[in-house]
């Protein structure tokens, strides 16, 4: 299945928490979203590795993705090296995007970082001939995105673009509520974390708003990118 946009996270949330607005927005435009995320965030203090499985699972309904992975690397002590960015290879070569949605560049949680880094360095490898992969026994032709972005997640981090989500903020929160073991949910014991209490998910609400105000709406969410981005028009421009 060829998607339009794929986004890599390395916790099943991070996709929920960082874009899922914008994913919402672009799935009713028409296009195909997927994720790929790669770990089942096992080292979390809430839930399990199963229960989070359960949970990206109803999220992805939420959000009405065509596709959701997870690659299973160990969470916490996976490398950007050679066996880790292969693959990530073969999940671009077998999407086929035309975009990439990753994790920040630098955050409070350092996996986010080393994953945003592996999913840079996979996208530039992907597109190259002579680096041989297979999946279900069949040979892979090299596939590079056109574009990649990184979400913002904890830390603020300046946008070099922002994205207009008002129209689907209901559905970026109930997909953030649907990792119901993660985030603040009164029916549910379990040891208080960073991101269980009330102020956390308001937080996400105030980032949204924040991003919103600055381009004149409601709501939004922001991206960088490592590149200059360039437009047809200034008149595409809000």
């Amino acid at each position: 299945m060829k998607l339009d946009i794929l986004v890599l996270a390395v916790h099943p949330d991070d996709a929920e928490l960082g874009c899922s607005g914008t994913i919402a927005k672009h799935i009713a435009l028409g296009k195909k979203v997927g994720i790929v995320d790669f770990t089942r965030g096992e080292l979390g203090t809430r839930g399990t590795a199963e229960t989070r499985d359960e949970e990206a699972a109803d999220s992805a309904k939420i959000l009405g993705i065509q596709a959701r992975e997870n690659l299973r690397f160990k969470d916490g002590f996976f490398k950007n090296d050679e066996e880790h960015q292969l693959e990530v290879v073969k999940m671009i070569r077998k999407y086929q995007p035309e975009i990439i949605l990753t994790n920040a560049l630098h955050d409070r949680h350092p996996d986010h970082g080393r994953a945003g880094d592996l999913a840079n360095d996979a996208c530039f490898l992907s597109g190259l001939p002579k680096i041989a992969t297979e999946l279900n026994g069949v040979q892979q032709q090299a596939w590079r995105p056109r574009l990649q972005f990184q979400y913002i997640q904890d830390r603020y981090i300046k946008p070099d673009i922002i994205i207009d989500i008002t129209p689907y903020i209901e559905t970026k929160l109930a997909s953030i509520k649907a990792f119901k073991t993660q985030f603040f949910n009164p029916e549910l014991d379990g040891p208080d974390t960073y991101i269980s209490s009330p102020d956390f998910f308001e937080s996400v609400i105030g980032r949204a708003r924040e991003f919103g105000k600055s381009i004149g709406t409601t709501y939004a969410e922001g991206f960088t990118c490592r590149k200059l981005l360039g437009v047809n028009s200034l008149f595409d421009l809000i």
